[in-house]
């Protein structure tokens, strides 16, 4: 009798199945199912972006605020990275399909308020010191470059994260924000395919014999801020050289001509800008309004 019983039991669990569409798609939640047969075609990651900052503070000071305190990020680079099996260990303080709380007000390519959008790296570094010489900026270890390198790329490439979208704190608030610093290393992540770079060979086109530290004719700052904003900085557009602005064109230099970020709009900072913006045409598109769209 038992054999019988349990192909019947068999029968009336295949009946279900058919009934409900292929068993494959079905998902036992405890008290009820779910069918998952049917994915929506108008979905994407919450990670968009990958934000880098610098801590500026001790790698044990780093550790408790980022841990204890309201404020938080995924992932923690130490300065001095210890290591395990001959591989670099960074720390993870936050899980990828939380959001940490390391951006703040800040906003990049239209979207804002970037802690709900990205995946933050805080990197151990003290940021500068100010000397009766001037400012002096801290540099990154080789180790801890040799790790934000494979940490970032592990990231990028599980999110298809576009180069341009790989950015410092300064770029995303660059009126309150200057890390990750002048001396992050930028184009070496670039260079190992992650985030954006300019081509040499292509800002030397732009350039086109001028000067690099020639300044721009106030009439050039009206396209100089279309062309900020189509990168994906937010600043104003006013055509005039106000102090936002001013702030805008230093994050700009500091990401891509860091040994000169004093916000004065030269003729290599256009020829930057412009080389990137051929290099990466394209490379973000506003997001379908199917996307974007949520319940009310």
């Amino acid at each position: 009798m038992k054999p019988f019983c349990t192909i019947l039991s068999a029968l009336a669990a295949a009946l279900a199945c058919l009934a409900l569409g292929a068993c494959s798609t079905l998902s036992d939640r405890g008290g009820y199912l779910v069918d998952t047969g049917h994915p929506a075609r108008y979905a994407d990651s919450r990670v968009q972006f990958l934000v880098m900052h610098y801590t500026a503070l001790s790698m044990q000071d780093s550790l408790q605020v980022l841990s204890q305190e309201a404020v938080s990020v995924h992932y923690l680079v130490p300065d001095a990275p210890e290591s395990a099996g001959g591989k670099l260990i960074a720390y993870q303080l936050v899980p990828e399909t939380q959001r940490a709380w390391h951006a703040g007000a800040s906003e990049w390519q239209g979207t804002t308020e970037l802690n709900g959008t990205s995946i933050g790296i805080e990197n151990v570094n003290p940021g500068f010191r100010d000397t009766p010489q001037g400012r002096v900026w801290f540099p990154y270890s080789a180790k801890q470059v040799e790790l934000i390198i494979a940490l970032a790329k592990d990231i990028v490439t599980r999110y298809h994260i576009a180069p341009t979208r790989v950015v410092g704190h300064s770029d995303i608030a660059p009126q309150r924000k200057q890390d990750p610093g002048p001396l992050f290393p930028w184009k070496a992540l670039a260079d190992a395919g992650v985030g954006a770079w300019p081509d040499a060979a292509t800002v030397a086109r732009y350039l086109a014999g001028r000067a690099p530290n020639l300044p721009l004719p106030s009439a050039s700052i009206s396209a100089l801020q279309a062309k900020l904003a189509r990168y994906g900085y937010a600043v104003p557009q006013t055509g005039l050289l106000d102090a936002a602005t001013t702030q805008v064109i230093a994050a700009f230099q500091m990401h891509f001509r860091p040994a000169d970020f004093s916000g004065v709009p030269d003729a290599q900072t256009e020829a930057v800008l412009d080389a990137l913006l051929e290099k990466y045409a394209g490379d973000w598109t506003p997001r379908p309004p199917a996307v974007a769209r949520e319940p009310e």
